[in-house]
């Protein structure tokens, strides 16, 4: 059992992939700035991290025999992956891991936005109010619109997907590289501009690439529709916040569900709480057990290399 790699696991696992790491390793769970933490470092030959765990020159001067860092899910924002590269240490992710769960949520997203649902549960509406909500809501049928994906990766793909193919949605989109091949459905490649100004629909899947720290601010939100909404599971980096809330509170835009933060959490005065037509929710959308379950396989990665052999979801290079 002595020779067996020590791994950190810094933000948990789903119970069946650890429970395989554990036959072939030894796993410590522990966050950063732990005492656990601190005295695993020089001996760990593998860290497997989420969101929140900093992977940076600082850290990795303090592993002299790491071999690789494992992320469970698809941004890399938080791996300085050429540091851990100049050092001879992989790094190894799941970009497939939570596509599908996130494409769903997005759908859910604008059905809540764009359907008033109307809900009731304590109580039986009276007569006269029941009619009342019947006769004067009324929602807009997806088929009708426009979806504006902007960034056009494998979660914007499986959006476009399900809005073109599940709802009859006219599908436009934006990004840096030409994705064409890649699309089973049909969709229109336009300019930021364009896709800001013709959406209905505007769902953000963007990542923090140098330069995209709030991409989304007063110039584009300016140009969207008074009926459109602003979807964002992407990053929280991405979208100026205090602009959204600006455009939302004096109506030029109908409204906004935001799944990420900057910082996250947010921080109590966060300037879209407490807005009509905004959803908010704690990073949520990768949150189904099978996606959980599929980020926390990215162990098998980490013993492909350990064992000298190639793992198959490199970070791209």
């Amino acid at each position: 059992m002595s020779n067996l790699p020590i791994i950190i696991v810094t933000e948990g696992s789903d119970p069946a992939p650890l429970a395989w790491l554990r036959e072939r390793a030894k796993v410590i769970e522990a966050g950063p700035g732990s005492p656990e933490f601190d005295a695993a470092l020089p001996e760990a030959a593998a860290l497997v991290v989420r969101t929140y765990t900093r992977v940076n020159p600082e850290l990795l001067a303090r592993c002299p025999r790491l071999k690789v860092v494992a992320r469970g899910g698809v941004g890399l924002e938080n791996i300085d992956v050429p540091a851990c590269r100049a050092r001879g240490v992989e790094v190894v992710f799941t970009p497939d891991a939570n596509t599908l769960a996130v494409g769903d949520f997005v759908i859910g997203y604008a059905l809540q936005l764009l359907r008033p649902w109307a809900f009731f549960k304590e109580r039986v509406y009276d007569p006269k109010e029941f009619k009342r909500i019947r006769d004067t809501q009324r929602g807009s049928q997806l088929n009708e619109l426009t979806i504006g994906i902007l960034g056009m990766g494998r979660v914007g793909r499986r959006v476009g997907r399900i809005a073109a193919n599940g709802f009859g949605m006219r599908v436009i989109y934006n990004d840096l590289v030409d994705v064409r091949d890649r699309l089973d459905f049909s969709a229109e490649s336009v300019g930021k501009d364009t896709l800001f100004s013709t959406a209905d629909i505007v769902s953000l899947h963007v990542d923090m690439k140098a330069g995209n720290e709030n991409l989304v601010g007063a110039p584009l939100l300016s140009l969207m529709k008074p009926t459109a909404i602003l979807i964002n599971t992407s990053r929280g980096e991405v979208l100026d916040d205090d602009a959204l809330a600006d455009a939302i509170r004096h109506k030029r835009i109908a409204g906004a569900a935001i799944d990420v933060f900057d910082p996250e959490p947010p921080k109590a005065g966060y300037p879209l709480l407490g807005l009509d037509n905004v959803l908010l929710t704690p990073h949520m959308a990768a949150r189904t057990r099978t996606a959980i379950e599929n980020m926390s396989w990215v162990v098998r990665d980490v013993i492909e290399v350990l064992a000298g052999r190639q793992p198959r979801y490199p970070a791209p290079r």
